[in-house]
């Protein structure tokens, strides 16, 4: 079963490889923006994946029976379609096959143990209306307003190289718009865990109910720094571009991807590994790869962890030794599981509203899931674990047959290696053996179907991936970590990946790190990639703007 869902599996190159000017290492979403932006200016790229496929997490396929298609890993888009990429290479996409489906209303909601049900809605305003306090949702809709405001210099920094004179200017406008004060509210917002932002500002549970969740998506638990700043612009994000997902499944997306870069004349080699990139006078000249030399004359840009880039690609008499070793030091995150089901019809929730929801996620906001967080950092399987419910087919019918339903369950807070069980309950001493894995899998879907009775007798077939699936899938995603590394303060923003090698321009000339593990972290935003392709293409300071713009017409 091929994992991207109509996909034909590009072949891998034999012989000789031809130089270019540009080698890009890795097909995730960076490396695919990357090529496709220098491809379109005219540069000749070479795209290498050790995969017989490119992608990276972006897949789908019939994972558990005939005409379920279920997206494999990753799966909403809202980073991307309000990002510089999209804005570049948006339009293309389209004219080779790449179309979204979305929502107008409900966009995500929380479920509590004890049925208690938080819901947002596309507008800000109707979604504040379900707050119990007013004074909440007057103060719901000024952090938003407030976010509007700034979000220029905001999404300049967060979507280009904080270090650099561009991230000056951004600071700068940012004083200029908000003052001191102004400056020192958001610095606070990045000390402050999303727990603390929620009860600073709100007397109500709805905001910590709804988006402490969300802080999981963005590889934080709910007492992490920054999460204080992050909530308003998840939810932000949220209100002004909703969940989209790719229609037909995401495959189509690298579908489109193949395409565009055919178009362009990218050679894209898959099954291939790069052992190293090749450095003569402190210049990247370009990688070996499976033995061969494919020469670069202007860039390598390599979509890898900090690990593998300081510690395997480059030779070491390349690389100033607190570099290496602040690489060795590279901390990454918590593991994921994904379970994927097909269902016989609807999820037959008690509350009929969820039903049309895309994403739930079951937690009782900052308490639940910050305790599942902690047992998931010291190695234990979750009593109580968050569990985030997709709902993709709600918003894209074909891909589940007439009447039918799907589920993508992802959980984010499990140990990459257990030492135990948080209940007592299941025997973890073999790691994640296929017993563990159902045995957890029951765990959630028990936690589903308290909600939903009767979820069980629907349920058609599963299909578990596992934190060591994850790692066995990406060499990026160390211990079953999809985000690339941990994404606390100290190894964010100014700090990603490394303190002493804080940008996308490495120490060796012309090599350029991407990805995950660098600014302005994961997610399908394409940031990275970007930012690298315009900086070489000397092309302005088109920076992420986000939803700046989309909220004032939705009436905040």
């Amino acid at each position: 079963m091929d994992e991207a869902h109509g996909n034909t599996r590009v072949k891998r190159e034999r012989g000789a490889m031809k130089d270019t000017d540009a080698v890009v290492v890795g097909s995730g979403i960076n490396g695919l923006v990357a090529a496709a932006e220098l491809a379109e200016a005219g540069w000749s790229v070479t795209l290498l994946e050790r995969h017989d496929d490119i992608g990276g997490f972006i897949a789908s396929g019939e994972r558990t029976l005939p005409g379920y298609i279920h997206d494999t890993y990753s799966s909403w888009h809202p980073l991307f379609v309000t990002g510089p990429a999209h804005a570049r290479l948006g339009e293309r996409l389209r004219e080779h096959g790449l179309t979204y489906r979305n929502t107008e209303e409900w966009v995500t909601a929380s479920v509590a143990d004890d049925g208690r049900v938080t819901l947002a809605h596309r507008d800000p305003k109707v979604t504040a209306a379900g707050f119990a306090y007013e004074a909440d949702r007057d103060a719901y809709l000024a952090a938003l307003r407030l976010l509007d405001e700034h979000m220029g210099p905001v999404g300049g920094l967060l979507g280009g190289e904080p270090r650099s004179s561009a991230g000056l200017r951004h600071l700068a406008d940012l004083f200029r718009i908000g003052g001191r004060a102004g400056v020192e509210g958001w610095a606070r917002s990045l000390v402050t865990g999303g727990r603390g932002y929620a009860r600073s500002r709100f007397r109500g549970t709805e905001v910590d109910h709804l988006y402490a969740p969300w802080l999981l998506h963005a590889g934080l638990s709910p007492d992490h720094a920054s999460g204080g700043f992050m909530i308003p612009l998840l939810a932000a994000t949220l209100h002004g571009a909703g969940l989209p997902v790719v229609a037909g499944g995401a495959g189509r997306f690298t579908d489109a991807f193949r395409s565009l870069l055919d178009s362009l004349g990218v050679r894209i080699i898959t099954g291939t590994e790069v052992e190293r990139v090749l450095v003569d006078g402190n210049r990247a000249r370009g990688v070996v790869a499976d033995g061969r030399v494919v020469r670069a004359r202007r860039a390598v840009l390599a979509s890898v962890t900090p690990t593998v880039l300081y510690g395997r690609l480059l030779p070491r008499d390349t690389v100033d030794r607190e570099v290496r070793e602040q690489a060795a030091r590279f901390r990454y995150g918590r593991a994921a599981l994904q379970i994927h089901a097909a269902l016989s019809g609807p999820v037959p929730w008690r509350d009929e509203r969820l039903g049309t929801v895309p994403l739930i996620h079951l937690s009782d906001g900052s308490g639940s899931t910050g305790i599942a967080c902690a047992e998931a950092e010291a190695g234990l399987l979750p009593r109580r674990p968050t569990v985030a419910v997709g709902q993709q087919h709600v918003l894209d019918p074909g891909r589940v047959p007439e009447g039918a339903a799907a589920l993508w369950l992802q959980l984010q807070e499990v140990p990459f290696a257990p030492l135990g069980d948080a209940a007592g309950e299941l025997d973890t001493g073999g790691g994640w053996t296929t017993a563990l894995a159902r045995s957890y899998a029951d765990r959630v879907l028990d936690r589903v179907a308290a909600h939903a009775p009767g979820l069980r007798e629907r349920i058609l077939a599963l299909d578990i991936i596992t934190p060591v699936d994850l790692a066995a899938r990406n060499p990026n995603a160390v211990c079953g970590d999809p985000y690339g590394g941990s994404l606390e303060l100290d190894q964010n923003y100014l700090w990603r990946p490394l303190p002493g090698a804080g940008t996308h321009r490495t120490p060796i000339e012309g090599l350029w790190h991407i990805g995950a593990s660098t600014h302005p972290g994961p997610g399908l935003g394409g940031g990275s990639g970007h930012t690298v392709a315009t900086t070489l293409l000397a092309d302005g300071d088109e920076q992420w703007r986000g939803p700046a713009g989309i909220l004032p017409a939705l009436g905040v």
